[in-house]
C-alpha cells in the first residue's frame, strides 16, 4: 500500500504545474532571504553562472541573483513557472528538468536549491548530492534548505497535501564531505530567515 507521504511526494510536480498561476501570486517577494543569498554570492565569481535548481518562476531568487551582475540558468520541472521565468528574464537560460534527472553536462560557479530540494523524499534527497557535486566547479558554493530534523512533515497548498522531507543534520554533514564538499556555515531554524535551516557549503574536491 502507498503511504501518504509517498503519495504527497509524488505529487509534487503535478502540484506545482497545476497551480502555477497560484504560486507566482502568492510566492512572497520581501527577500528575507536576502541576507544568506549575499552570503552564496560572495563565494560565486564577479559574473559568473549560478545554477538554480528548483527556480520556480524566477522571483525573487533568481530575480535578485540577476540583478547582482550574475548569469542563472534555472530549472525545474513545471513547464508554466519556466514559461514565466522565460518571459521575465529572456537573457537567462531555463530548463524544463525534474532535479532528480539532473544532468547537464556542465559544471557552474555557484549551485542553489532554496526550497526546492526539501520537497524530495529521503532517498532522493540522498541521491542528489552527486548530482550537486556534478554541476560545481572547485570553489563554487552550493546553498540549499532543509529541514532540522530527521523526517516527514506534510503541509497543504491549494487544499492539496504538500510534502517536504529531511535527513538529520549530521547524515547532511556527511553526505556534503563524502561529495567533496567543506561546509561554512549551518542554522537550523534562523530566526532572521524565516527559521529556514540552511546549508552553505563550497566544493573542495573536483568530480569527474
Amino acid at each position: 500500500m502507498t503511504r501518504p507521504s509517498q503519495h504527497a511526494a509524488d505529487g509534487i510536480v503535478d502540484l506545482y504545474e497545476r497551480h502555477a498561476g497560484d504560486y507566482d501570486r502568492d510566492r512572497g517577494r520581501d527577500l528575507f532571504e536576502r541576507p544568506w543569498l549575499d552570503r552564496f554570492l560572495a563565494r560565486v565569481v564577479p559574473g559568473g553562472a549560478v545554477l538554480d535548481v528548483g527556480c520556480g518562476m524566477g522571483e525573487p531568487i533568481a530575480a535578485y541573483v540577476i540583478a547582482q551582475g550574475f548569469h542563472v540558468v534555472g530549472c525545474d520541472s513545471s513547464p508554466s513557472l519556466i514559461a514565466l521565468c522565460r518571459s521575465r528574464f529572456p537573457d537567462h537560460e531555463w530548463i524544463v528538468e525534474d532535479m532528480r534527472q539532473l544532468n547537464l553536462g556542465r559544471q557552474f560557479d555557484g549551485v542553489i536549491a532554496w526550497d526546492s530540494f526539501f520537497h524530495l523524499t529521503a532517498e532522493d534527497q540522498r541521491a542528489m548530492f552527486p548530482r550537486f557535486g556534478a554541476h560545481a566547479r572547485v570553489g563554487a558554493p552550493l546553498m540549499f534548505t532543509s529541514g532540522p530534523r530527521s523526517g516527514t512533515a506534510i503541509g497543504e497548498y491549494q487544499g492539496e497535501p504538500l510534502h517536504h522531507s529531511s535527513l538529520d543534520p549530521v547524515e547532511y554533514r556527511a553526505l556534503l564531505t563524502g561529495h567533496g564538499f567543506a561546509i561554512e556555515q549551518c542554522a537550523l531554524e534562523d530566526p532572521t530567515c524565516g527559521r529556514h535551516s540552511v546549508w552553505l557549503a563550497i566544493v573542495e574536491i573536483a568530480k569527474d
